[in-house]
């Protein structure tokens, strides 16, 4: 499988442990899917250095060096025609996409969100699943929507919380199934086993999302 292979942009501004994740999927022979771009608003984001490591291109797309967010996104996606980019991965991309852009990209952009969507959208999710005595947290990978951590959902891994745990120990243990799922969820839309009934993913014609254990 070589030039069939599905062509993939990832979106990071940080570390990028989730792009590693992909990286490491998207190198097994029998991956649908094959990285050609990784871009970040940040020229510092460590995920840059993790793509340039797997022999795969980069861009830096500074948002400070641009008016608005139109021509911000206009520049990214000049980056991502170039490359003929086909599926766009968010991981750990810290800027709000426009509606516009979004739309663009409709079922062809994956976003992992560590909570179990659609408890928990936006930020600290770890904490209020504490605050609020959950007995159990998780992550999910959906489709992008314009609405803040909305989208049919793919997949969704699931863990206990356990009576020691802070945010830092359940994060923890969430991040390690977000390692899972990521690269899991790329590959079944990659391999067109994804398709979308309304706001509802089928997965290989059956609703989703699947659902993953930490024991699984």
């Amino acid at each position: 499988m070589t030039e069939e292979r599905r062509r993939i942009a990832v979106l990071v501004s940080g570390g990028g442990s989730n792009l590693q994740a992909l990286i490491d999927e998207c190198a097994k022979p029998d991956s649908p899917a094959r990285i050609v771009l990784v871009l970040s608003n940040n020229a510092d984001a460590f995920g840059l250095q993790r793509a340039a490591k797997a022999g795969i291109a980069t861009a830096v797309v500074n948002h400070r060096d641009f008016p608005d967010r139109s021509s911000f996104e206009q520049a990214i996606s000049r980056e991502l025609a170039a490359r003929d980019v086909e599926i766009v991965c968010l991981a750990g991309f810290m800027r709000v996409l426009t509606p516009g852009f979004v739309e663009n990209w409709h079922d062809r952009m994956l976003n992992i969100h560590p909570s179990l969507l659609p408890a928990y959208k936006g930020l600290h999710t770890h904490e209020r699943a504490l605050a609020d005595g959950m007995a159990e947290h998780g992550c999910t990978v959906h489709l992008v929507r314009p609405a803040l951590d909305d989208g049919p959902l793919l997949i969704q891994a699931k863990v206990p919380v356990l009576p020691e745990d802070d945010a830092d120990r359940l994060a923890a243990r969430v991040l390690v199934q977000e390692h899972r799922i990521y690269p899991a969820a790329l590959r079944l839309l990659a391999a067109d086993a994804v398709t979308v009934d309304g706001e509802q993913a089928l997965i290989n014609g059956r609703p989703g999302p699947l659902i993953w254990t930490d024991a699984d």
